[in-house]
């Protein structure tokens, strides 16, 4: 063996070996770990991405066959996950067309078994070395921007489409409309977006439409100049000249009154706006990105918001799931959150026991992840022991099991109703209910058309356009329902 003749310094050299021969795995480790590396290894794809996912990576040698997963597919959704992570492919099988396709999909390099083990130590090194000096640049611009250094955790299919979507449309400057229940993550998809944006060197500016009144919510937003208005004793810019080279971030826009709403819509369709007072224009050089709580579509159809300003907002919708939705991710978010509080707060963190786990899986969580951020905030400050068990919880959510729940929403609309009164079960919130009938209704319509969009679409008294949106809110798929109803 030749090893490089200084041993990392980095803090950032945490690497995984994902290799079903353990042999090698054990004797890959040993070699790095001579190095200064911090080293795991596993032998399957997904043990490789749950680690991933809990962040303890930051680069990853893999074998391109594994008994579980093709090592380029493992690849490609580490990468997904981590954009950045460097991932070194090692294969007895190498040809020139599959290391094309590993660098195409982002592999910082490719050895090909038997290798020699400096090479495998010099790609790692150069790998770490440039990643910190990466995640150090992009700190220094998360700094100037004001963007945190936060992302969507979790490994559900749920928040995996949610990452890959914004990872595609951060690059352009397409106004996004982020839809979701509160507490959901809106505002971090939005600082991700810019983040990942070309404009994330400028400034993100973020207001809450509907905690301001119309009159200076106007004002807040496009500015006023001198004697506009009672009180307006100095000109001032506004959010829009604020966050000029940078995004704008409009969370709750369809609170904003119908005054503001003629006024964003003529500054998104011609990037031009006048203050309050002023009879000037001014250019907008923003990224637009809006979020809201409420179904847009139903606020057109009842006049509250216009029609023009929802199309021009939704160019591209990014729905964040909901937490029930993905279960998978509790007991990840739950342990992160445990050890921030107990960071912040100077306090020992303590296990989750098996008991705890399964309630927090089981509440149905309408507060989203902020309410699970709260709730074991409260619990590290609540509980006297190491173990963090079901009965320091019990007080702080009501249990209610997900297969109460699954059993009413894959029922018929009409079923689901009748289940509603007179039932032993929790009542589920209104906007739990409204989802749960919303979900058994587009089941009974593809049903009723055999899988045939544009019939259901009809029946649903909806464009096909809304229609998909709609299925792909609630995860169904029209192909699943082919040949199965007596609507062909």
């Amino acid at each position: 063996m030749s090893p490089s003749s200084q041993p990392l310094s980095s803090p950032a050299n945490r690497v995984l070996v994902v290799d079903d021969d353990l042999e090698l795995c054990e004797l890959i480790s040993l070699r790095l770990a001579a190095q200064g590396m911090q080293v795991a290894s596993v032998s399957t794809g997904q043990q490789a991405l749950a680690r991933v996912d809990r962040g303890e990576v930051d680069a990853m040698v893999l074998d391109l066959r594994l008994g579980d997963a093709d090592g380029l597919e493992i690849l490609a959704q580490a990468r997904e996950r981590i954009p950045e992570l460097p991932v070194v492919i090692l294969t007895a099988h190498g040809t020139i067309e599959t290391a094309v396709e590993a660098m195409r999909r982002g592999a910082y390099g490719f050895l090909t078994k038997p290798f020699q083990d400096h090479e495998l130590v010099q790609k790692l090194v150069h790998a770490l070395e440039r990643t910190t000096l990466q995640r150090e640049v992009d700190d220094l611009r998360r700094i100037v921007a004001g963007v945190p250094r936060e992302r969507l955790i979790g490994g559900s299919p749920a928040i995996t489409q949610v990452r890959a979507h914004i990872a595609r449309v951060a690059p352009s400057d397409a106004t996004v409309l982020v839809l979701g229940e509160s507490g959901t993550g809106k505002e971090l998809a939005a600082r991700l977006l810019h983040g990942l944006s070309r404009r994330a060197h400028g400034p993100f500016v973020a207001v809450n439409c509907g905690a301001l009144p119309p009159e200076l919510l106007e004002s807040e937003l496009f500015g006023h100049v001198k004697g506009a208005f009672t009180g307006a004793t100095q000109s001032r810019e506004g959010l829009f000249g604020a966050a000029r080279g940078g995004t704008l971030f409009l969370d709750e826009v369809g609170e904003a009154p119908p005054s503001v709403q003629v006024k964003l819509l003529r500054v998104l369709q011609e990037r031009r706006y006048t203050r309050v007072g002023s009879s000037t224009e001014e250019e907008a050089d923003v990224r637009v990105v809006a979020a809201t709580n409420r179904d847009l579509r139903e606020e057109v159809e009842v006049r509250r918001f216009r029609e023009d300003l929802y199309y021009r907002l939704c160019v591209v919708p990014i729905t964040m799931p909901p937490l029930r939705e993905r279960p998978e991710d509790i007991p990840l978010l739950a342990q992160l959150f445990l050890e921030r509080a107990a960071a912040h707060n100077g306090m020992r963190v303590p296990r989750l026991s098996t008991d705890a786990l399964q309630l927090l899986r089981d509440y149905a969580w309408p507060g989203n992840v902020r309410e699970l951020l709260n709730v074991m905030e409260a619990a590290v400050l609540l509980a006297a022991s190491e173990e963090l068990r079901a009965e320091h919880l019990t007080h702080l959510v009501q249990p209610s099991p997900r297969s109460e729940q699954a059993s009413v929403e894959e029922g018929a609309p009409g079923a689901f109703i009748s289940k509603l009164p007179g039932t032993e079960a929790p009542l589920p919130t209104l906007r739990e209910a409204r989802d749960a009938f919303e979900r058994s209704y587009l089941i009974e319509a593809l049903r009723r058309s055999g899988g045939n969009v544009s019939a259901a679409a009809r029946m649903a008294g909806r464009n096909r356009t809304d229609f998909y949106e709609l299925l792909r809110r609630h995860g169904l798929s029209a192909a699943d329902f082919k040949d199965t109803g007596n609507g062909r």
